[in-house]
């Protein structure tokens, strides 16, 4: 089988063998995989957890071929997408119900031994959703990204009238934006450097964009939603955006970091403290997440069109990353096989 390898400085397609699924495992052959920001991070050598080389896909779709005897309800044929996070479910956090924290997280297509970049690849069983009939393969492929910013905006709180600012145009604050129109959010600020993104970010119902390099882009970001930020969703993580969104949800607004930072950032902790600004985490998703994207997928509120821009068949994978890389596209998806 092909599988892709992401090494320092090059992306390979390189020869492997198809791997055997274990006890509780299915083998599943892949049909599309999406390239994430994590994956251009990881490429340029600045995910915080994930060294090179590595083996990339964990926004999956594929079809399982064959199963263990004890992987339950895998069903060869089954078409399916991955909950690509690996608990081992028997630390506090995945005893508790909040797996995507578990102690002894591995991830699926990042850092872990196989990804969904390959004609095939085993996993547990109970990481594979099966996929509704109504979705096609580009759409379906669409769950786990847009799993992120749902989780996101579920540990934000309420947010039906809410005045609120997406830091970041890209996949992911685009996803944000869709799932707080999908909520009823009140005025909804998006802001990005890129001219191009903010016009996508407008069409998506952002009720104004904003330049992020505009020096005073928080003061115009409140005058925008007339006072501060209820909820801030920083899609960015880097210095500069975590010093805009504590200044747009000042006083007692909250700012939930959805990006991945690539590296440490300083806050201003006495104005954090003192104003009581909420600052949280936001970590991947729960199976919970994926229901509730399907239902958005399912029901038109987030449209497939507005998201994949381009695909490239899996022989052209290091062009698929330069695409994504380019800030002219949202969402790039490799097609790997056919149904």
């Amino acid at each position: 089988m092909r599988r892709v390898v992401v090494y320092p400085g090059r992306i390979a397609v390189e020869a492997a063998e198809i791997p055997a699924p274990g006890p509780d495992e299915a083998l599943v052959r892949t049909l599309v995989a999406g390239v994430c920001g994590s994956d251009l991070h990881a490429a340029r050598g600045r995910h915080p957890f994930v060294p090179l080389p590595y083996r990339p896909g964990h926004e999956v779709v594929g079809v399982v071929e064959s199963a263990g005897s004890g992987a339950g309800a895998a069903t060869p044929g089954q078409r399916v997408i991955v909950e690509p996070d690996l608990p081992c479910w028997a630390c506090k956090m995945c005893t508790s119900g909040r797996e995507n924290l578990c102690e002894n997280l591995q991830f699926f297509g990042c850092g872990y031994p196989q990804g969904g970049m390959a004609d095939y690849f085993t996993l547990p069983a109970r990481r594979l959703h099966p996929v509704p009939d109504v979705l096609d393969d580009q759409t379906a492929a669409l769950i786990e990204p847009l799993s992120t910013p749902v989780h996101a905006v579920r540990l934000a709180g309420e947010v039906a009238g809410r005045a609120v600012a997406v830091l970041g145009a890209g996949t992911i604050g685009l996803f944000t934006l869709a799932v707080l129109r999908a909520h009823g959010a009140g005025k909804v600020v998006s802001t990005d450097p890129n001219p191009a993104k903010r016009g996508r970010a407008a069409a998506l119902g952002a009720d104004s964009t904003i330049d992020a390099r505009t020096p005073d882009v928080a003061s115009q970001v409140r005058h925008a939603l007339g006072g501060s930020a209820d909820i801030v969703f920083d899609c960015v993580a880097i210095q500069s955006s975590i010093d805009q969104a504590i200044a747009m949800a000042d006083k007692g607004g909250t700012v939930m970091v959805v990006g991945v930072p690539a590296r440490e950032v300083t806050v201003p902790l006495p104005v954090v403290q003192d104003h009581q600004i909420r600052s949280q985490g936001s970590a991947t998703y729960l199976p919970e997440d994926y229901r509730d994207s399907a239902d958005l997928l399912r029901r038109g509120a987030v449209r497939t069109a507005d998201f994949v821009t381009a695909t490239r068949p899996l022989a052209q994978v290091a062009e698929a990353f330069e695409l994504a890389s380019s800030g002219e596209h949202v969402k790039v998806l490799v097609t790997v096989g056919e149904r």
